[in-house]
């Protein structure tokens, strides 16, 4: 390849100082022809070769073909990218060669094999306070020490960019509407037109082009919010390219490193306050931050309804035979007073309320997944008493022991040691049975002082929880607030006296 630089050398040499071509080529090195094509020529810099050689992959393209061959049959985000066809090569193949030479070539091999589909996109100006993007994520955390996959509900505003994130245990209709009314809450409105992917939770079916048959539910919903939503076309995602984008950015910025917290709500509560901190970042090419085209839109949203959308689910049950209501293929414990009749639930996103004769017998968090038990012990403790021997092997007890105070464990032995095991147990049933209608804490402080004063009877511990729990009385704690009583008048004494 020639230089600029040699370029102007060998024509200057020949038409200022009138070199000859055979003078130049001794000086230059380079062929006479090469000389000759200089002189009559402009400079074309670099020519690009009709063929590259590939001297170390070259027996290793065949095996790289069949493999982007077969990816065509695969899904897209199931292929192999050149990293990782680079990898195989190394691993299965003992390439040697560079990771920089395998990317090139899988990239023209792509392009060739037409699994390269690049489209023009067309710059868009988003109309104030008019649309919003809402996608779903999956990602990790820790909840309560153990980690969990959930889902991360994400809406944008196409506007201003600002955005709202917020983590659900599932994507289930009751989730996805609730998701969308605290969206509606903390942007303070609600965008007229709302663009989503072909949800089932939203779409019941796909009809030709742009026509959907919706859910109930969902068209309940939107009319009830007053918003208009729009789908994409099918395997299309990027038409809402910002909030894809979104999902994304919240997955790197938010979720890393995997964040930690005691409750699902807490993880949601440092998320808001992350949404918050991002209204002051401004976007690459614009004059503003987030916050401030936010202020300007949000003039043009529509406004929130004076009520929430009624997002409770309600169904019928009978309790079975372990005194369980059994909603969406979990189990949810009620009081065994209540074995057989017919109970009223009320699903929330999260919580379940069971009621009988309109009064609410039994409150749970709600569970996802399949077979799990949400039992609570105080229901059971009427039944255990009369029944001593299934106490040690109870469900309810089981899981309820694995978290209680030390000081419980040590007044039921101190129980059965003065009792005995049958009676002692029954008689601790009832230390428990105060549970519902003290505090933890106060119980724990009333059993400690019993294990102190070697009590070894529930109507000691419930003598000593009264005592604690009794509310002092003030009334006399000061003489100031007495009336003063009159004078005495001694003169009557004398005449009590003359009398005797």
């Amino acid at each position: 390849m020639i230089k600029v630089s040699q370029y102007d050398y060998v024509r200057i040499a020949q038409r200022v100082y009138g070199k000859n071509i055979k003078e130049i080529a001794r000086e230059t090195g380079h062929s006479k022809n090469t000389i000759k094509n200089i002189l009559k020529s402009q400079y074309t810099g670099y020519k690009h070769r009709e063929h590259q050689p590939h001297p170390v992959l070259e027996q290793y393209i065949p095996i790289i073909d069949s493999w982007l061959e077969q990816d065509k049959a695969q899904h897209k985000k199931q292929r192999h990218t050149a990293v990782r066809i680079y990898n195989r090569l190394k691993q299965e193949h003992g390439y040697c060669g560079g990771e920089s030479t395998v990317r090139y070539y899988v990239h023209t091999a792509k392009i060739r094999l037409g699994m390269v589909k690049s489209q023009a996109v067309i710059p868009l100006d988003p109309l104030i306070g008019i649309e919003a993007e809402i996608d779903w994520g999956t990602v990790l955390a820790v909840i309560d020490g153990q980690t969990m996959t959930l889902k991360l509900f994400c809406m944008r505003s196409k506007y201003s960019g600002k955005h709202f994130v917020r983590c659900y245990p599932c994507e289930r209709q009751q989730a996805f509407f609730d998701a969308h009314m605290r969206g509606f809450e903390f942007f303070g409105g609600i965008f007229q037109v709302l663009i989503y992917d072909n949800l089932t939770t939203a779409v019941k079916k796909v009809l030709h082009g742009k026509n959907r048959q919706l859910q109930e539910a969902y068209m309940q919903f939107h009319g009830y919010y007053s918003f208009s939503p729009r789908f994409c076309n099918p395997g299309q995602g990027h038409e809402k390219g910002g909030v894809e984008g979104l999902v994304g950015y919240a997955r790197r910025n938010y979720m890393v490193p995997v964040p930690e917290a005691e409750t699902l709500d807490a993880l949601n509560e440092k998320l808001l306050l992350d949404c918050l901190a991002y209204g002051e970042h401004r976007t690459a090419g614009k004059e503003k931050t987030v916050n401030e085209y936010f202020e300007e839109e949000k003039k043009h949203l529509l406004p929130l309804p004076s009520d929430r959308f009624s997002n409770i689910l309600t169904l019928t049950s009978k309790p079975d035979k372990y005194c369980t209501v059994i909603v969406d293929k979990n189990r949810y414990s009620v009081p065994t007073d209540y074995f057989g009749c017919q109970m009223n639930v009320e699903l929330s996103v999260d919580g379940v309320d069971i009621f009988y004769n309109r009064k609410l017998v039994a409150s749970h968090q709600r569970v996802y997944g399949a077979n799990k038990w949400c039992l609570e012990p105080l229901h059971y403790l009427k039944l255990i008493q009369q029944r001593p021997q299934s106490f040690d092997s109870a469900r309810p007890i089981r899981q309820w022991r694995a978290l209680w105070p030390e000081c419980l464990e040590k007044l039921l032995e101190r129980f059965r040691d003065k009792q005995g095991q049958s009676h002692g147990t029954k008689d601790f049933i009832s230390v428990l049975m105060l549970y519902r209608q003290y505090a933890g804490n106060d119980i724990q402080t009333a059993v400690e002082l019993a294990l102190e004063s070697k009590v070894s009877t529930s109507e000691g511990v419930k003598n000593i929880m009264l005592y604690l729990t009794k509310e002092p009385d003030n009334t006399f704690d000061s003489l100031d607030s007495w009336e003063a009583l009159p004078v005495p008048d001694v003169s009557i004494y004398s005449q009590i006296g003359g009398r005797i």
